[in-house]
């Protein structure tokens, strides 16, 4: 039996996991440079001793699946940094580095997903053609070194989310997807970038995810956006949150959430059924730690 396939039955049975919290901005607050519009990205290559220990401090505090720090390496993101010829290497070391804090952990059984976004720090985007294509290069990188699961991460809008889901299929790896939501003026849950939830969620239904994430969503929205689409899908859903403001594409880390008022959060979206917790951008092993005691 895989480790997925593991942590799969758990969930099945009603078991909520408990996943990592971010490694960007851990990575940032630790003192990492960023790549100009490619922010944390160059960390696996720069700084390979502070990503690992990132890793294990999550596995450390009580997680069972960390995420690869790789949210910022796919190809468009590294062309615009003028990296785009480490590709390879930065996107093989992030999976690496994680696989190598699980081995130091002690926790054989515990997930490492592939994480891959198409956020661009310069608004540029390339085709859909082109998009497809260096996704797939991209998860097919991080799957031969050692990922247990692809990690859709930050899927903003419909266009791009069924264009990711397309490549993310090509791998043979299974697939998680995590929208990241928010309120239209009128009061309901829509996509960051404004279009309708409930395509999004049918689109990751029928491509064949077996996990929904509502992730990097301010906490005020995560309640919501977990009814929302409980409404279009009956699989399991998870919750990972963020906290702490960008400003001059740099996180300010002096209004973060605290572990406690994240707990009481957190709570809350373990009484609605989530199967999956863990914390996004801002939120670091202390507060794990408390989800782990407390919940």
């Amino acid at each position: 039996m895989t480790r997925f396939s593991k942590i799969m039955d758990r969930i099945r049975s009603g078991e909520c996991i408990l996943i990592d919290g971010a490694t960007g901005t851990e990575a940032e607050r630790r003192g990492v440079p960023q790549l100009e519009n490619a922010w944390n990205g160059g960390a696996a290559l720069s700084h390979p001793d502070i990503v690992r220990q990132v890793h294990l401090d999550y596995l450390n505090a009580g997680a069972e699946m960390i995420i690869s720090n790789s949210f910022a390496t796919h190809r468009h993101a590294l062309a615009a940094a003028g990296e785009e010829g480490r590709f390879e290497a930065y996107n093989r070391r992030a999976v690496e580095l994680a696989v190598e804090a699980r081995a130091h952990s002690g926790k054989p059984d515990a997930l490492v997903a592939a994480g891959v976004s198409y956020w661009s720090w310069i608004g540029d985007m390339p085709a859909a053609a082109d998009m497809r294509r260096s996704t797939e290069e991209q998860l097919g990188i991080m799957a031969d070194a050692g990922a247990d699961l692809i990690l859709l991460e930050m899927m903003i809008d419909q266009a791009n989310l069924e264009v990711t889901l397309e490549a993310a299929f090509t791998v043979g790896l299974p697939v998680w997807a995590g929208l990241t939501t928010g309120r239209h003026q009128d009061g309901h849950i829509i996509l960051r970038e404004g279009d309708v939830l409930a395509p999004a969620v049918t689109a990751c239904a029928q491509a064949g995810v077996s996990l929904i994430n509502i992730m990097h969503t301010e906490v005020e929205f995560v309640e919501d956006s977990i009814t929302a689409v409980r409404q279009h899908w009956d699989g399991p859903i998870g919750a990972y949150a963020h906290s702490s403001t960008e400003v001059n594409k740099k996180w300010v880390f002096d209004d973060v959430i605290s572990p406690d008022d994240y707990c009481r959060y957190a709570e809350g979206w373990k009484r609605q059924g989530i199967s999956l917790l863990g914390g996004c951008c801002g939120i670091g092993a202390n507060h794990i730690h408390a989800l782990r005691q407390t919940i």
